[in-house]
């Protein structure tokens, strides 16, 4: 499978809990990350989303927001991933921003240079990686 999405994460799941017209799927991935995806009903039911069965999440890196000094502030978004930075690739306007996880995963975001400069974000600093449930889209292997 090619894409264009930037963060390509493969799991397996690890929940699903269906509502009237969507379900929260919790994905869980090879590091021991879990991430949280919403999608529709009809969603889990045409990918046969069940909790065991391996699928992809992906996640376009400009959706991907990031946080310093995270350790006192509550966010209404479900996936709040802690990690290291480990690597900022500067562009004209944007920088690349790659967070590894804890258990290896590495979590691209695409910020502003002034982001950047303004959370101080350098290889060693420790980020927290934000990603929305609505943003994360779901795949299974054909």
């Amino acid at each position: 499978m090619k894409v264009s999405a930037r963060n390509v994460f493969k799991g397996t799941v690890s929940q699903v809990q269906a509502g009237a017209v969507n379900a929260e799927v919790a994905l869980t991935l090879a590091g021991g990350e879990q991430l949280v995806a919403v999608v529709t009903m009809a969603s889990v039911q045409s990918l046969g989303l069940a909790v065991g069965k391996d699928a992809v999440a992906l996640i376009k890196a400009p959706w991907v927001m990031l946080m310093t000094e995270a350790s006192d502030i509550r966010l209404s978004a479900r996936n709040c991933l802690e990690g290291k930075v480990v690597r900022v690739n500067e562009g004209a306007v944007n920088s690349e921003v790659v967070v590894q996880l804890p258990g290896g995963t590495e979590v691209f975001a695409i910020v502003t240079r002034d982001a950047v400069e303004e959370l101080g974000l350098a290889p060693g600093v420790s980020a927290t990686a934000v990603i929305k449930a609505s943003h994360i889209i779901l795949g299974v292997p054909a």
